[in-house]
């Protein structure tokens, strides 16, 4: 089982966390865990699996592209 993970933008830099590929894991918010060495989550993180956007209970599975970004704003 192979899940690539993304961080993006100011969350990216913050947590120092490159792009990396994990072994396994069953949620979204296992995913972070894992990556994050658990740290807290951020209230306002937004996830997507492929390109859609999830929960952090959503489930993952193998060859899933776990993203996780901050809120987008525009103006």
């Amino acid at each position: 089982m192979s899940i690539q993970v993304k961080f993006f933008a100011s969350l990216k830099e913050t947590l120092n966390i490159d792009d990396h590929d994990i072994k396994s894991a069953a949620t979204v918010g296992e995913v972070w865990d894992i990556t994050t060495n658990n740290t807290e989550r951020p209230n306002n993180v937004l996830v997507a699996i492929n390109l859609e956007y999830a929960q952090f209970e959503s489930t993952v599975k193998d060859g899933d592209e776990v993203a996780f970004f901050p809120p987008v704003t525009g103006g």
